[in-house]
């Protein structure tokens, strides 16, 4: 079975993980964390770090108050307010980030 996200390939050749389609400009750093948040096999265990620079790289604009990382982008209805727990994201945050990632289709900003 095949299915695809927003430029993105999951299949039983893939073994459980995403592969870009053609086109796609995504390091693989960015591709490995997108494909760990969408599969959402280990929510507790995706660094903060890496997601803060995910939602960078798709086009979110961040900003800081106390603990909480607050992220916009202007066609995104939903604010993601993020904080870390031991330089992980908590898991509750991660399904938030990837039910925007799925309601939105997100891509590189530039990309669009």
């Amino acid at each position: 079975s095949t299915w695809a996200i927003f430029g993105w390939c999951l299949d039983d050749s893939t073994r459980g993980k995403l592969s870009p389609r053609e086109g796609l400009d995504m390091t693989v750093k960015h591709q490995k964390l997108l494909s760990k948040i969408l599969l959402g096999a280990s929510d507790s265990n995706i660094p903060f770090a890496g997601l803060r620079d995910l939602l960078h790289y798709l086009g979110f604009e961040e900003r800081i108050r106390g603990g909480h990382h607050i992220f916009t982008r202007s066609d995104v209805e939903e604010i993601l307010n993020l904080q870390p727990r031991d330089n992980k994201g908590k898991s509750y945050q991660v399904k938030q980030v990837r039910h925007v990632l799925l309601k939105y289709q997100l891509r590189k900003a530039s990309d669009v």
